[in-house]
């Protein structure tokens, strides 16, 4: 009797652990399995979205939350592992590179994934045609405060300043927080130019991305000799001057939700997200036929 009592527990025993071992197997983090949050900068909250739908459409035991922050404080963000992923843009300064590989415990590895652009407009009625860099680079330091942000802090306004050498608290310039916002407002300010990120208004056939673009006038860059736009073609090339290429940081060392999104959006499918959204994918595939 007592031996079948022992064998019975024994079993019951045996039978416990592999149920939890399997619960464990189960809950191991996977990328096709998991919740992570991504921080994006307002400017490309859009592509980053559409990507984040996309995958989760891919894989259904996926959650991704995407978070609206500024793009310097995103950036901390992701060093205090407050996010698994940070949406960037900006060139990072020899000591916020040596932040996140002693904060992160990883070399870094930006994750390029679309050519976005610093877009200048005015109200649709403006009869000004374009913008010179001489424009650009001295109304940025004028006491008139002609240019209008869309914040501090952003995305649009750190890349422009790394564009002309300058720190962002160099620049002299106007706000109206919110890219949406800023579009919205600025006919009340006819002299003034708005600077916001392409993807706000980028998106081909989004009705609300339409009726921005309706409201205002996109300024060609003249540069030397030459003028750009910030087009397929001028972004393809980087012939216009405020190209800026997105790219993801992790600080995820395994392949789990989070490099498996970053590859998700790099491949063929996600770069066809970013064409979608009116942005220029980074990684272009060329299809070959072969005819016979």
């Amino acid at each position: 009797m007592k031996m079948k009592i022992r064998a019975f527990f024994l079993a019951l025993f045996f039978t416990v652990l592999m149920i939890n071992c399997s619960k464990k197997e189960e809950n191991k983090a996977s990328y096709n399995k998991g919740e992570m949050t991504i921080l994006t900068d307002e400017s490309f909250k859009s592509v980053t979205e559409a990507l984040a739908d996309g995958y989760m459409i891919g894989y259904p035991d996926t959650k991704i939350k995407v978070v609206t922050k500024k793009e310097d404080l995103g950036f901390i963000d992701l060093l205090n592992n407050k996010a698994r992923i940070a949406v960037m843009s900006k060139e990072l300064s020899p000591e916020e590179i040596k932040a996140y590989e002693e904060k992160v415990d990883m070399t870094i590895v930006p994750a390029k994934f679309a050519a976005d652009a610093i877009v200048f407009f005015v109200p649709k009625n403006s009869e000004k045609e374009n913008i010179t860099m001489e424009e650009i680079t001295s109304g940025l330091q004028s006491e008139e405060k002609n240019f209008v942000f869309d914040g501090t802090n952003s995305s649009n306004l750190n890349f422009v300043a790394q564009k002309l050498n300058k720190l962002p608290k160099d620049l002299k310039f106007s706000i109206i927080p919110g890219s949406v916002n800023l579009i919205e407002e600025l006919n009340k300010y006819p002299n003034k130019i708005g600077v916001i990120g392409l993807n706000t208004i980028s998106r081909p056939y989004d009705k609300e991305a339409e009726k921005l673009r309706s409201m205002i006038k996109i300024l060609p860059v003249v540069n030397g000799k030459e003028t750009h736009s910030p087009d397929f073609e001028g972004l393809r090339e980087m012939k216009y001057p405020f190209t800026r290429v997105l790219y993801f940081l992790t600080n995820e060392g395994g392949f789990n939700i989070a490099n498996g999104f970053i590859r998700y959006s790099c491949t063929h499918l996600g770069q066809k997200i970013v064409q979608k959204e009116g942005l220029q994918p980074y990684n272009l595939y060329r299809r070959e036929v072969q005819m016979r």
